[in-house]
């Protein structure tokens, strides 16, 4: 895979690989299979890996590898879960890979003040084990294990965003180490500051080109009193999205409605075992008090039976919705498994609610006509549906038809005011259509702010734009 030039000459990797093996020893690593590793998260095919993998033990370790590496000028690519779906933790130009998966604590848990501080390596599923007996839960469910530092940096949400939010509304403070190793903290625990620039906003969802995080402070929110789960199908793809949008202008307080079509639910069954209509489908969960539960499911069967909606299923028992959750998370690699040995290439589209009927309508017709193998699902109460692309890697028709459809996609979803990404970010994937979306000008503004943060061009270098 051909990579623009760095605007920088980087320095010899090999210097800064001593150094590190003298300082960290066996967390210490340049074997080849442990780097390969670490090469590729679970979207772009192209495997890019680093010259050397380090595993830091505190933020001391971070700025000090930082320090080194900046003195040197050699790239850093920051590494938690390895789940991202962008290219974000590939190595374009080699360099040293910051595992921080060892960064795995949880600091303090403020009951009182519904928050908690962590490490950047803890998982979101370790963190909710932690939280269990306080009465509290951290939200934020992508659907991969993602580590929290991880899905700061591309600015995360998921399932339950509806109700909760992205992490964009619910990450309060940051502690950074900037490319030259020093130390900031940005943010407040607070509920509101007007102090100056929001540098938590600017850093969540900067992809690591920013500045490493060594520690975040999350807000937690109340275990519902009361949860219920449904699946409901529907006659076509159009009637589920429409019902969708009616139940959000009636005001139906979702903690999470997801979306699948027929190709993915029939991935679903074969994988998860779900055994439900090949149809399309919505998967929907209210939390509240057991009246206020009981009349959001009313309504919601309401609604979506004025749009055909049959079968709606109910999941009560806290196992049946964990094991209809746990098929939605798995639904990537369930619709992988559809077309043996083919490549992925997730769309992440984000529209106005009003447009969001058309722009699902528009793309199926598009995968249709070009004859791919392409389900489509999403979390479409907030606008945001994914189209899971797979091309067979050596068939260069069908990348080329992907290619068509998934720009025209793009395009027509900018033109209804929305997003070339809700929520998997720019990475290495989608670089193209971030021009797309603001144009040069405004590119270059974001090129701007990266140089002034990073001088040296080393913090994860090839994401977002360029080096």
């Amino acid at each position: 895979m051909k990579q623009e030039l760095p605007p920088v000459a980087y320095g010899a990797v090999e210097q800064v690989i001593g150094a590190l093996q003298q300082r960290y020893g066996d967390r210490v690593s340049v074997v080849r299979a442990v780097r390969e590793q670490h090469a590729r998260g679970e979207g772009l095919s192209t495997s890019l890996a680093p010259d050397v993998v380090v595993w830091p033990q505190d933020k001391a370790e971070v700025c000090a590898i930082l320090a080194l590496c900046n003195a040197q000028q050699v790239p850093i690519i920051p590494f938690g879960a390895g789940s991202s779906l962008e290219g974000h933790v590939s190595a374009p130009f080699g360099g040293v890979c910051i595992d921080l998966s060892r960064m795995n604590a949880v600091l303090a848990v403020h009951l009182e003040d519904g928050d908690c501080v962590v490490q950047p390596g803890i998982t979101r599923e370790d963190l909710n084990a932690h939280l269990k007996g306080s009465g509290l839960f951290f939200p934020v469910d992508p659907g991969a294990n993602a580590t929290i530092g991880g899905m700061v940096s591309t600015r995360a949400s998921g399932t339950t965003t509806l109700r909760y939010g992205s992490m964009a509304h619910n990450v309060m403070c940051l502690e950074v180490a900037l490319a030259d190793g020093r130390l900031v903290r940005v943010g407040t625990r607070a509920r509101k500051s007007s102090a100056g620039y929001d540098l938590v906003h600017l850093l969540t969802g900067s992809e690591g080109t920013l500045g490493i995080i060594t520690e975040v402070t999350l807000r937690l929110h109340a275990l519902p009193a009361d949860v219920a789960a449904a699946t409901c199908a529907f006659p076509t793809l159009a009637a589920a999205v429409e019902a969708v949008a009616e139940m959000s202008m009636c005001g139906v307080p979702f903690a999470r409605i997801e979306f699948l079509d027929e190709h993915q639910i029939r991935a679903c069954n074969a994988h998860s075992h779900l055994g439900l209509a090949e149809m399309p489908t919505l998967f929907l969960e209210f939390h509240g008090t057991p009246l206020a539960v009981k009349e959001q499911a009313e309504l919601a069967q309401e609604v979506a039976a004025s749009h055909g909606g049959v079968d709606f299923q109910w999941a009560t028992r806290p196992e049946d919705r964990s094991r209809l959750w746990h098929a939605r998370h798995l639904a990537y690699f369930a619709a992988l498994a559809l077309r043996p040995g083919c490549v992925s290439i997730v769309a992440d589209i984000c529209v106005p609610m009003s447009a969001l009927a058309e722009c699902v309508g528009m793309a199926r017709a598009m995968i249709d006509r070009e004859g791919l193998v392409a389900p489509i699902l999403g979390h479409v109460g907030d606008g945001n549906f994914h189209v899971l692309f797979m091309p067979m890697p050596d068939n260069a028709a069908e990348h080329a038809a992907v290619d068509r459809v998934y720009s025209a996609m793009v395009e027509r979803a900018l033109e209804m005011g929305g997003t070339c990404t809700g929520e998997h970010g720019i990475g290495m994937g989608k670089k193209d259509k971030l021009l797309m979306e603001y144009g040069a000008e405004v590119v270059g503004l974001m090129r701007t702010i990266k140089q002034a943060w990073d001088p040296n061009m080393i913090l994860n270098p090839g994401k977002i734009f360029g080096a």
